[in-house]
């Protein structure tokens, strides 16, 4: 079965192509003109052993956010469209993943209705970026509201149903990284093809 997918996404803010195979080896190629986006979704491929290209040219001169967004879309268009009928997968997909101090688990659902939760680790608390700490001596323009964004564009374009877990008070840096491990392993799990799973894995018959 091939799980491969093209997106090719123009818009007058952005211009993007990217390749995805879900069987892959973890091979990546990524150049989203935003350094530590190419970072997390280099860390998102290598773990959840998808080959990943992507090449993006966007209007970062005004700001990243139309380049960020625009990315989270074609990686949902992707993953959507390589899942073709969703036949035999496991659907569902978890991971906790730690990177030093910060603790962070994703747990998914490729539903067909998406939407995404963002809360603390230790309780059904709103997280947001005020609990993620920005080292004074460090300048990171990547912060988590990008990643939220980022992540919603993906999910909205995917058919996705996730939520997203993580201890708050610790490095920006390493909370994301934690995030985009466990996405990367968590949708792994989830799109795999379980051969005891006959057709559509939903009492629905559809996903």
């Amino acid at each position: 079965m091939d799980r491969r997918a093209k997106i090719e996404r123009r818009t007058r803010e952005t211009k993007i192509k990217l390749e995805l195979d879900l069987d892959g080896q973890g091979k990546y190629k990524i150049d989203t003109g935003i350094p530590f986006l190419n970072h997390m979704l280099s860390l998102f491929a290598r773990h959840g052993l998808f080959d990943l290209t992507i090449k993006a040219k966007g209007d970062l001169e005004v700001d990243i956010h139309h380049t960020n967004e625009d990315v989270g879309i074609c990686l949902g268009e992707a993953v959507k469209k390589a899942l073709g009928d969703k036949k035999g997968i496991k659907r569902f997909g978890f991971a906790y993943v730690p990177m030093d101090e910060a603790l962070a688990r994703v747990v998914l659902d490729i539903s067909g209705r998406p939407s995404a939760r963002f809360t603390h680790l230790d309780g059904d608390v709103a997280l947001v970026e005020a609990d993620i700490v920005r080292p004074v001596t460090q300048r990171q323009e990547y912060d988590f509201e990008y990643a939220k964004q980022f992540l919603q564009a993906f999910v909205s374009n995917s058919g996705i149903n996730m939520h997203v877990s993580a201890r708050c008070n610790v490095d920006i840096h390493h909370t994301l990284e934690a995030i985009f491990k466990a996405l990367g392993q968590a949708l792994d799990q989830a799109t795999q093809i379980d051969n005891r799973v006959k057709g559509i894995p939903s009492t629905k018959g559809s996903l």
